[in-house]
């Protein structure tokens, strides 16, 4: 299987954001609605245009990422971050690693583009695989309740997160 991941286009934003919907249509923990939060963050501030990827299978989108602006809050300080949310593929495309190429190349691009963490809140044994780690190890929380072992964070560069302590605010589109 030949995939090709290349940075997503505004031509392909309708595609896109089907494909997303797709991906999370059945899924249990998901309000169905990830597709929304890629457009209105595709408006904001928060978006990176270079980090929003797709993983194309003969001339058809089959799976979307989307790496986006956020801070970590501390007493006195603000450290900037990503966030991964979301990463989707096709139902008829999962479990084949599009999702894994996805992740790879956003990560590695995101290290080109000299950003320091990334921080995602996902399944605790899938993203370990990419050196994700439990965020409070850093003493970083989430803005809202959630188990400590599904959000998660990875230093891109070394020693990144050692004083980033605090809270992840995320932009307000993500709540809308």
């Amino acid at each position: 299987m030949n995939i090709i991941i290349r940075k997503e286009t505004q031509a392909d934003y309708q595609v896109t954001e089907s494909v997303v919907k797709q991906a999370f249509d059945s899924l249990e923990f998901s309000d169905q609605k990830e597709h929304e939060l890629i457009s209105r963050i595709r408006q904001s501030d928060a978006f990176i245009p270079e980090l929003s990827l797709v993983a194309v299978l003969s001339d058809h989108i089959v799976g979307h990422i989307l790496l986006s602006r956020i801070t970590i809050r501390g007493d006195q300080h603000t450290v900037d971050s990503l966030a991964l949310a979301p990463v989707s593929v096709l139902p008829e495309y999962q479990a084949l690693g599009i999702g894994k190429k996805l992740i790879r190349e956003a990560l590695q691009l995101a290290v080109q583009l000299e950003y320091s963490s990334v921080i995602v809140l996902g399944h605790p044994q899938y993203y370990p695989k990419f050196g994700f780690k439990k965020a409070f190890i850093w003493g970083i929380q989430p803005p809202f309740e959630v188990a400590d072992e599904v959000f998660m964070a990875l230093e891109l560069q070394e020693h990144a997160l050692d004083h980033a302590s605090g809270v992840v605010q995320y932009p307000s589109v993500f709540f809308e």
